[in-house]
Order: structure tokens, then sequence, then C-alpha cells
């Protein structure tokens, strides 16, 4: 399919999107999270997907490269990135490699509602710790105050009516949700703070590289970015914690399992009480679920939610923290999508999952 083929045919599709629908697109819709997005979007009663560029598969049926999409996207292409198949619509997500989406943000913001990029190049509020964590200058520092944080679950306020979003990654989603109660009740110390956590591969992007074969990941379990991992910065500015941050890749497809530690401020602090405020902290979240049952990445397969829980060893007198959360949903697309959706003023639940696939 030709790239004039591609316009008339994206046109088409936001010419057919139905009355009183969100129309969205997506740039960067042939990754993992891309292809996450269009999947919710699917399911979705209140938008409509009407522009999906994917500039290294461009002309490729999005059937071809993700066959569990062929029944709802037909013959759809991706296309091309070019401004006018998005100018005009009411959110545009991005699902672009870290410190792509400059460009794009600079081409789009304020042509489109809302900008939801999925990357890290607005997450940061400090431009200067991009050049320490990234190796790279921020080239638009003044719109860094323009995105919101995309976390519902601490930032719902600031996410009202936001015309930019800076989508969470997926670790600093698993390690915010299980530390900041214990912060925001002044209940444990900031400093020393320890974050060990387990990704998916599906993490790591559908790019092929030697680290990510199956040969290499299968029956393995190795931690790598040792010390300088760039969610690190993200995950203190979130807490307020100072943090040790060790990231593990597990012989799996999806999932983040974060197993946190932190020394509580008050020595008679129990376990029974980091449950209570847990369960009082998250009383209202739709996507959370506190049980004292010890979480698995398995319980929030395909689901938006985060189930966590919590114990204090009487013993070392260190509180242990563990959440768990499917990397690609709420650490990824369906988090920005519940982002959207409280951002344009939806039901913030509509169209995420909250049940898991099992077995």
């Amino acid at each position: 399919m030709n790239n004039y083929a591609l316009l008339a045919f994206s046109c088409t599709l936001a010419d057919m999107a139905s009355d009183g629908k969100i129309r969205v697109g997506i740039v960067g819709a042939s990754g993992f999270t891309g292809a996450e997005l269009m999947r919710l979007i699917a399911g979705h009663p209140d938008m409509e997907l009407v522009a999906a560029s994917g500039d290294t598969q461009a002309g490729t049926k999005v059937r071809t490269l993700y066959p569990n999409l062929a029944a709802e996207y037909g013959e759809m292409a991706y296309s091309e990135y070019q401004t006018s198949l998005f100018e005009g619509l009411d959110a545009v997500f991005l699902g672009l490699p870290h410190m792509a989406s400059q460009p794009i943000v600079a081409d789009l913001f304020k042509k489109v509602g809302c900008v939801l990029d999925l990357g890290s190049d607005f997450r940061l509020k400090d431009p200067t710790l991009y050049s320490q964590w990234y190796q790279t200058e921020h080239l638009m520092p003044d719109l860094l105050d323009e995105f919101v944080y995309g976390l519902p679950e601490l930032y719902r306020t600031d996410l009202k009516g936001a015309r930019g979003v800076a989508v969470p990654g997926c670790y600093p989603t698993s390690a915010s949700l299980a530390l900041s109660p214990f912060v925001q009740g002044e209940k444990i110390h900031v400093t020393g703070v320890i974050v060990d956590a387990a990704s998916g591969i599906s993490g790591a992007g559908r790019t092929p590289k030697s680290e990510t074969t199956f040969a290499s990941v299968d029956e393995n379990f190795n931690a790598y970015g040792l010390l300088t991992h760039r969610h690190t910065p993200e995950i203190e500015q979130v807490t307020g914690c100072q943090v040790l941050f060790t990231p593990h890749l597990a012989p799996m497809v999806r999932g983040i399992l974060a197993t946190c530690y932190a020394r509580p401020l008050e020595p008679s602090f129990s376990t029974e009480q980091a449950l209570e405020l847990l369960e009082q902290f998250y009383s209202e979240e739709p996507f959370v679920v506190v049980d004292e049952a010890s979480p698995s990445t398995k319980a929030t397969l395909g689901a938006n939610t985060v189930h966590i829980t919590a114990r204090v060893d009487e013993r070392t007198g260190w509180l242990l923290v563990i959440s768990a959360l499917d990397n690609l949903v709420k650490g990824a697309s369906g988090g920005a999508i519940q982002c959207a959706n409280i951002a344009m003023g939806l039901d913030e639940t509509s169209g995420l999952p909250t049940s898991g696939l099992m077995p």
C-alpha cells in the first residue's frame, strides 16, 4: 500500500468515527504498548481508534503483525507518521522509544485534545536529570511543566482536563504504589529504601535484541542496570524516597513483581497496621487490590489492577511491601487509558479489565 493509499485509508477511518465517541490515535502503534492500546481501545465503549502509525511497519497489516487483533481491525494497515493524520483528534497516545517523543509532541501539542506519552520524555520535572540518567539533553524543557504525571491513584486531581500526560514507567508504577502510602502516612524513613523488581520480557519492547531472545531468557533470571537504571529518579520523584533500585529480567512474557524494603519510623509498627494503612489508602481505588496473600504476576495478567501486600519483620525491623502488575496494562497502556478517561471526563474504569487471566 503506497503512502497516498495509507493516508486515504486513515482519513476514511477518521470520517467513520462514531458520533459521540472519543476519537483517538496511536503514534508507534506497531510496538507492544501500541498493540496493547489497540486491544484495549477495541473494547472501550467511549473510544474509537481512527489513526495508527508505525513507521518501521508502514504498509503492514495490523493482523499480520498481531493476529490477535484481526477480528477488530480487519484490513487496517500501519501508516507512516504524518501530523495531518492526528491533528484535531481528542487524544493521541505515543508508544515510542524513550527520548523519541519530543519532536512528535512539539508537532502535536495544542493541535489535539490530549497527548499521552508512554515514553519517558516528560516524566522527570528536572531537565538536568535526563543528562544524568538518559545520557542526553532534554530538547524541550519548557514543555515539562505542561505534562501531568499519569498515576491516577496519586495525581487524579491534576489529570482532570490535562492536555499532556506523562504515563509512568512500569517499574515506577509498581514501586510508587507500594511505597507512597507509607511515605505519605509518615511511617517509614525515606532514605535507604530498597526496590528489587522483576519484569517479563515484553518490557524490553518488540525490537529483537541478543539478550531478549528465547535462548537467552528461557530458564534464566538476571539483574541488569545495576545502580544506573533510568527509572531510579522517577521512583524517587514520585515517592520522595532515596532509592536503591535493582531491576531483574524474569523468564516470562508479562508481569512485574516489585519487592520494596524500608525502615519504619516507629519500632512498634506492625504487619496489621501496615495492611490497614494500605487498605485505607486504597479503599476507593478500583484498580488496587490489597490482600494479606502474597501477590502474583499471573493474577494480574491482562488486567489493569495492581495487587499489594505488606509485612513487618519484627526480627530485623524491616517493612516489606510487595506489588504485582501487568507491565503492558497497568504498567503502560492500561494506565494510559485510565489517564485518558480522567482527562476527558469519562468513567475512569471504562474499557479497562480488573480481572486477570488464569490459568
